[in-house]
């Protein structure tokens, strides 16, 4: 898989986000070479607690195959995900986490929390981390920057 191609479909939705005024974060689901779930943040305009690009991406991604489970298929985040993200990875049953950058605050794919990989669910995930780090960083600190310049 050609993991910065299918990173840059999420940088996409990214910026989808930060032109919505939400924090940068977007995601896609990869299966047979073909995007079936694509997703950006929207908890502010949903006004949705639950609303993370990777859950928005999931859930289309399961319409798209009719059913819940996801196996085969890869998601591509910008950033690594949160508990309540991780946690539907591993309910959805995806093979593998692509992601640009770690999130030292609340990531759980290895920063904080291994919830993808952790020997007492019933599923794991390979993971494949820092894909397109420095293009996630920049998006992501200008983003703020901008946010902190409006204050």
């Amino acid at each position: 898989m050609d993991h910065e191609h299918w990173m840059r479909q999420a940088l996409c939705e990214a910026q989808a986000a930060a032109r919505e005024g939400e924090i940068p974060v977007g995601a896609v689901v990869v299966w047979r070479d073909e995007i079936i779930g694509r997703g950006h943040n929207r908890k502010e305009s949903l006004h949705d607690p639950t609303a993370h690009a990777e859950i928005l991406a999931l859930r289309q991604a399961a319409q798209y195959r009719g059913g819940w489970r996801l196996s085969g298929a890869t998601l591509y985040c910008t950033l690594e995900p949160c508990c309540m993200c991780a946690g539907a990875l591993v309910n959805a049953r995806v093979d593998q986490l692509v992601f640009g950058v770690r999130d030292r605050k609340t990531g759980a794919a290895g920063s904080v929390y291994d919830i993808v990989r952790s020997p007492w669910l019933n599923h794991q995930l390979k993971i494949v981390s820092g894909v397109l780090a420095l293009e996630v960083t920049e998006m992501m600190q200008g983003f703020f920057r901008s946010l902190r310049k409006n204050d």
